[in-house]
């Protein structure tokens, strides 16, 4: 029980008043008293039951908060343990290459935002098939990303680290996948020039179902029989080229074109034209050249030498010489012939600058080992 008590004031007769009531307030007490004396408020016997109403209130919030809390890390254990697995599932895609069918969210000034269960990857604009582009070559491909945002992609992942935070997909990986078995060294195609840098120009490849699928790269060494300074005077975005297919690395999803190789090469059509034929001395030794008047190019005769030292070579002559129309090489450079040898004898062409001569080597090895012998002979010289 609980008892209000007003003490005395100075000039005053004190006063008790006594109320009682259960604490929690079910003792249905009267209506508080408030007491006047003269007209003025002393003091008040409402009880403070409310007070003990207030502390039982706080202490259910604090429960409340604490059960949220747990509720709360117990979603965010959850949330961890689902995108931990969803990272091994990414990891399983690339390492399988199985194609994944995934939703397209969004896109930004580099890409397209991809959703792969509970995580968001990105497939770069590099990596995006040249077909997309094909209908409306004019618009840019930051406007094309957004058309395609809402729509389903076939991509493949080609990159799943959990602890870099990074899930990157390609869908050109998966036309190379669908289309790369139907292309064959020696195949020729119409292509469009879909970038060009200083090293080189990619080319994006034209297949019969009328789509564009596949990208390839010219080197500059490929763009043309001439000697090419700069690529962007002659291969702009957007030319259409025909192309040949001369180099395919499979494992790599590489694919290496030319353009020069359509035609011949013109030195080998009109050599005979530029340089005067010869009577071919007889002879029995072995030597770097029994024409006396003809003399090497600078730096020839020292690789002629380095030749001789090759096994399976036996004889190396210098032979005729003459001046092309254009200039092929600055340096001094050594370019074998597509002339299939005859009685093992193999042709030679040194090259520098306007000028131009014939090599002529005697071995019993085939092409390729020629190839490598002189790759050899120049990495010693150079």
């Amino acid at each position: 029980m609980f008892s209000t008590a007003i003490g005395p004031a100075k000039g005053f007769k004190a006063i008790h008043h006594h109320q009682s009531f259960g604490i929690n307030g079910s003792s249905n007490p009267s209506i508080p008293t408030v007491i006047h004396i003269y007209g003025r408020k002393i003091a008040s016997s409402k009880p403070n039951y409310h007070s003990a109403k207030i502390t039982a209130s706080a202490g259910s919030v604090g429960q409340d908060e604490a059960v949220t809390r747990e509720d709360s890390k117990g979603a965010e254990d959850s949330r961890r343990l689902r995108r931990s697995a969803d990272w091994k599932a990414a990891q399983t895609y690339q390492e399988s290459g199985v194609i994944y069918e995934g939703k397209i969210e969004g896109s930004n000034g580099g890409g397209l935002l991809i959703r792969f269960r509970s995580l968001l990857g990105f497939l770069p604009f590099p990596l995006i098939s040249p077909r997309h582009s094909q209908n409306e070559p004019q618009k840019s491909i930051q406007n094309i990303a957004k058309d395609l945002v809402g729509s389903s992609i076939s991509v493949k992942v080609v990159q799943a680290s959990e602890e870099g935070r990074k899930l990157i997909f390609s869908e050109k990986d998966v036309a190379w996948s669908k289309y790369a078995g139907e292309i064959k060294i020696g195949d020729i195609f119409e292509g469009k020039v879909s970038k060009v840098e200083d090293y080189g120009a990619f080319v994006d490849l034209l297949f019969p179902d009328g789509y564009y699928h596949v990208t390839g790269l010219v080197h500059v060494s490929e763009v043309s029989w001439d000697l090419v300074q700069d690529i962007r005077d002659i291969l702009n975005a957007g030319d259409v080229v025909k192309v040949k297919v001369i180099e395919i690395k499979r494992e790599k999803a590489r694919l290496t074109l030319s353009i020069k190789q359509l035609e011949d090469d013109p030195l080998l059509e009109s050599l005979d034209d530029i340089i005067p034929k010869e009577i071919e001395p007889e002879s029995d030794t072995h030597s770097l050249s029994n024409n006396l008047n003809i003399e090497p190019l600078p730096g020839l005769e020292s690789i002629c030498k380095e030749l001789l030292k090759e096994d399976g070579i036996t004889e190396v002559k210098v032979g005729r010489r003459g001046l092309e129309k254009r200039v092929v090489s600055q340096d001094l450079e050594l370019w074998l012939s597509n002339v299939p040898a005859t009685d093992k004898q193999f042709i030679l062409l040194a090259r520098a600058g306007r000028q131009v001569q014939e090599v002529r080597m005697t071995s019993i090895l085939d092409q390729d080992s020629i190839k490598q012998a002189v790759q050899r002979v120049l990495s010693r010289v150079s």
